[in-house]
């Protein structure tokens, strides 16, 4: 019982502590750099949409006035059977900006059914990803498309900030996971590659784009895709997108789910990356990253659940004590979010605890075989 339970404390905290510590440490042992070019490339941003009539002007908009050569940008939109006159806001703006094109796919069929139609369209040599409620930074587009001077890059993550305007706990456990998260990207890719992104401010060599089943994360798969292939997908701080985070605890849930359901499938689909022939450093990264992250519920539970066994030892008594004390401070968060918002370990350890239910919720409709095509955006 005993050596069961520091092997299973020990997976459930590797992947959030001990990985962290050892991709920093490979980081300043290997620093692999990107050879960044001023060349402007032509740039294509498509745009998928479903009913984003609230935001999809001002998201254009702000891709058009991108500082980069208004010659070598288009943007192109993908309106997903919108139903609240999205269309008739692109249609309007196409009209005065012959840089913008759009049209209709119906019936609906998700994001990477869109995409897919969009890409075949392109002109560029770059395509940039963007969400339909995406603001960039104005130099955003150029410091993306910068990276692609290194011919090994064939894919380029930017920097997703999430601000909370409203102070609530989720959104303020969101912001801390995400800065996270960007350190950890840069550390991968002085190591060689990231592997994962958001998928709001992204680039990728059109060459390189491999259509996708309507069912797969074009966030997830597409960047694995571009590393099988023999390139490298990087982080790049500088090209900024900033977002608020949900404040909704539900909505945030749900989106955790839906996107961890989503990110088990694309490592099914490419799972000869977890393989370590061919490219074991990056095979460590993803066991480390992603498959052990998604499963970490599991050992976490088991060790909690053991040391409330052993708990007539000082040692696993504290242990215990600790664990129950994380999932104490999630439930006061969630039966008392105005108190929670106001303390930061509440904050920190209901954040932590839903990461960790969603992976459990979305793991049993994994093994089911459910699989997600179309949601309804920001809200799960």
């Amino acid at each position: 019982m005993v050596i069961t339970f520091w092997l299973a404390l020990f997976l459930g905290l590797y992947p959030f502590v001990l990985y962290p510590a050892l991709a920093r440490a490979v980081a300043w042992l290997r620093r692999r750099a990107v050879c960044k070019a001023s060349d402007c490339p032509g740039v294509t941003v498509v745009i998928a949409a479903f009913n984003e009539a609230a935001c999809i002007e001002r998201t254009v908009r702000n891709k058009l006035a991108q500082h980069y050569p208004a010659d070598r940008l288009e943007v192109i939109v993908v309106s997903d059977a919108s139903e609240d006159g999205t269309d008739q806001i692109l249609e309007r703006l196409a009209a005065a900006e012959p840089r913008l094109r759009w049209w209709r796919q119906e019936p609906r069929a998700g994001k990477s059914a869109a995409l897919n139609g969009a890409i075949r369209q392109a002109h560029g040599d770059i395509v940039v990803f963007a969400d339909a409620n995406s603001v960039y930074a104005a130099d955003a587009v150029s410091y993306l498309v910068s990276n692609f001077g290194d011919r090994e890059v064939g894919y380029v993550t930017g920097k997703m900030v999430y601000g909370n305007p409203g102070g609530g706990a989720i959104g303020d456990g969101c912001s801390a996971y995400m800065r996270f998260e960007n350190w950890l990207r840069q550390q991968e890719t002085a190591i060689g590659s990231v592997v994962g992104v958001d998928g709001g401010v992204d680039a990728i060599r059109r060459e390189l784009f491999q259509e996708l089943r309507a069912d797969q994360l074009p966030d997830f798969v597409t960047p694995l895709r571009v590393v099988a292939q023999g390139y490298r997908a990087v982080f790049e701080p500088a090209a900024l997108l900033q977002e608020d985070a949900l404040e909704d605890q539900g909505a945030e849930f749900r989106m955790r789910v839906r996107v961890t359901l989503r990110a088990l499938w694309a490592l099914r689909d490419c799972r000869t990356l977890l393989s370590p022939v061919g490219n074991p450093l990056f095979a460590w990264q993803l066991w480390s990253h992603k498959v052990l992250r998604y499963l970490a519920f599991i050992p976490l539970t088991v060790a909690l659940a053991l040391s409330i066994l052993l708990a007539g030892k000082v040692l696993y008594l504290s242990i215990a004590a600790a664990g129950l004390a994380v999932l104490v401070c999630a439930a006061l968060g969630l039966l008392f979010p105005a108190a929670g918002a106001g303390v930061r370990i509440i904050r920190l350890a209901q954040y932590f605890v839903l990461l960790n239910a969603a992976s459990g919720i979305a793991t049993f409709r994994f093994l089911r075989g459910e699989r997600i095509t179309v949601w309804k955006p920001r809200t799960g």
